[in-house]
């Protein structure tokens, strides 16, 4: 008979118990959603089954892929070696039982059960006492995909239903983290697959007309250009020198209807002033001295096709005017001739000059702007970029080491200098510094350090400051180098590489005064302060000097 002192003492033995329970589920709970992972949880969820409520040696044992096996995946109070040790096949022990039928099992005495195998913990290092053995299945869609188990001391104060009450509620609650784990890793599988077909289906896209890279800023260009390809609407294409406009209008060309057609290409900035219109529209027979037969232009010539005018901003403005009537009606005369031909040609333009500054200094027809505008597309400059260089620089090594017949590679560290440096020569540069490396290099694989000596890093500033004081120091290699702007050739060859310069970068001052020096050539100053003549003429614009 149970006296009350009895009663009391299973109350609060009870209470005391309860107490544990709450506290483990508390904690273990507060650590769910946490983080993707549900690995955090079940380590605590099993130290704290050892801890508070005394069932020890936890182990939560998953199936493999293959379904024929198990192993300890989480454990609390087993060695590394005990971990290791503890595979299961199906059917194997009582483990491997529960991973087949999914059936709870209780062992109350492990040495009295000859399926019990001991083969993760060495009996010796139990307790003398009889101890038992639960194991619990880990059921996902009503299949065991593991087993909960752990040691317990039979001689205790606590009901062995209540163990096996709390350890159902952690069985249930590590099947649901895991079926999230598992269901996580199928969508982000199925988003990593999707992504990949995506960049497979980008890259091949630009590869189709010759463009490398995956960059937003560069697949938002191209999906522009693509959408316009259709039509016959004047496309402008816009950004910094070097960013391959020539290649976006080809391709823009090669998307188009009209791709098996004419493809022609002209360069404004190298047409003399005199040659613009027998150039663009022809001439016919007789039409000046020299002209003994008749020649079409390059409109008719682009006929049903594309006509690319690059560097549209050194179109002279008296060909400016004849270019807008052209593309209002359509409609050409050759010089020296007086019919109308008819034209069909999609005119692509570019420029990396600011046409609208241009139009407000009244050097370029504020018509012809909006007529060339229809369609602006802005390329993106390699600093815009970045996640492009490796792969540029990798074509270019190659392509460059074909021509030249050398292996030349470069390392990780190398590439990642590369992709450090700002380009403000953008692709063309980055082309250019390749070869130099290539045909410069005395070893096969390049590192960092060699591509830092090479990397011209304050060219640019160097050549602002040389500008303006004739005597110059710039820093090499070797040290300082004295060098004066009245030696051109040693002033370049004491660059690492010819710096591509931004249009703010000599003064108005230095400009005249190398004009001066040069006796008012304007080739000699250009070269004497290491531009080229078009570059020279394009800063004296742009900073409003008097005309010669």
């Amino acid at each position: 008979m149970q006296t009350r002192s009895d009663a009391s003492a299973d109350s609060t033995s009870a209470g005391y118990w309860r107490e544990h329970e709450m506290l483990l589920l508390q904690q273990v709970m507060a650590l769910v959603g946490k983080g993707l992972s549900p690995a955090p949880a079940l380590r605590e969820m099993l130290h704290l089954m050892s801890e508070l409520l005394g069932l020890n040696r936890g182990r939560i044992v998953l199936a493999d892929e293959t379904r024929r096996s198990g192993r300890i995946r989480y454990a609390y109070g087993l060695t590394a070696e005990e971990v290791g040790r503890g595979v299961y096949a199906y059917g194997e022990g009582i483990t491997g039982r529960v991973l087949q039928h999914g059936q709870l099992t209780i062992i109350q005495d492990i040495d009295r059960e000859p399926d019990f195998l001991a083969r993760a913990v060495d009996r010796s290092r139990l307790p003398a006492d009889p101890v038992a053995f639960i194991a619990l299945p880990i059921v996902i869609e009503r299949r065991a995909i593991g087993v909960l188990a752990c040691h317990r001391i039979r001689h205790r104060s606590r009901a062995l239903a209540d163990d096996i009450t709390v350890l159902r509620i952690l069985a249930t609650l590590a099947g649901q983290l895991l079926q999230l784990e598992a269901g996580l890793e199928e969508k982000t599988r199925v988003l990593e697959q999707q992504n990949a077909v995506l960049a497979r289906a980008l890259e091949s896209a630009a590869a189709r007309y010759g463009i490398l890279g995956t960059s937003p800023p560069l697949l938002r260009a191209i999906s522009e250009l693509e959408r316009v390809s259709d039509s016959a609407a004047s496309v402008l294409l816009l950004g910094d020198s070097g960013t391959g406009k020539e290649l976006f209008a080809r391709a823009l060309h090669l998307a188009s209807p009209r791709r098996d057609r004419a493809f022609i290409k002209i360069n404004c900035a190298a047409i003399p002033d005199t040659l613009f219109e027998s150039e663009l529209f022809g001439y016919e027979r007789g039409a000046f001295t020299g002209a003994n037969s008749m020649r079409a232009g390059w409109f008719e010539q682009a006929c049903k096709g594309t006509l690319f005018l690059d560097e549209i901003g050194e179109l002279p403005l008296t060909m400016q005017t004849k270019l807008l009537r052209t593309l209002q009606e359509g409609t050409i005369t050759r010089l020296g001739g007086r019919a109308e031909i008819r034209v069909d040609v999609r005119l692509v333009a570019a420029t990396n000059r600011d046409l609208q500054r241009d139009v407000a200094r009244g050097t370029f027809r504020q018509d012809l702007y909006y007529r060339l505008n229809v369609i602006p597309i802005h390329l993106p400059s390699l600093a815009e970029r970045r996640q492009d260089i490796r792969v540029l620089a990798l074509h270019f090594i190659s392509h460059t080491n074909q021509l030249n017949q050398r292996n030349v590679n470069l390392t990780a560290a190398a590439l990642d200098r590369l992709e450090e440096y700002p380009w403000p020569g953008n692709i063309r540069e980055l082309t250019n510094f390749i070869e130099r490396i290539v045909l410069l290099a005395e070893k096969p694989l390049l590192e960092a350090a060699d591509i830092g000596r090479l990397l011209p890093s304050c060219a640019t500033d160097d050549l602002a400051h040389a500008s303006a004081h004739p005597a110059a120091v710039v820093h090499g290699q070797g040290g300082a180098l004295d060098i004066s702007l009245h030696d051109p050739v040693s002033y370049r060859a004491a660059l690492p590489l010819r710096p591509y310069q931004r249009v703010s970068s000599h003064p108005a001052k230095a400009l005249v005064d190398a004009l001066e020096q040069c006796g008012g050539n304007k080739s000699r100053a250009a070269q004497r302060l290491g531009m080229t003549s078009r570059q020279f003429t394009y800063r004296w614009q742009k900073l409003g000097l008097a005309s010669d």
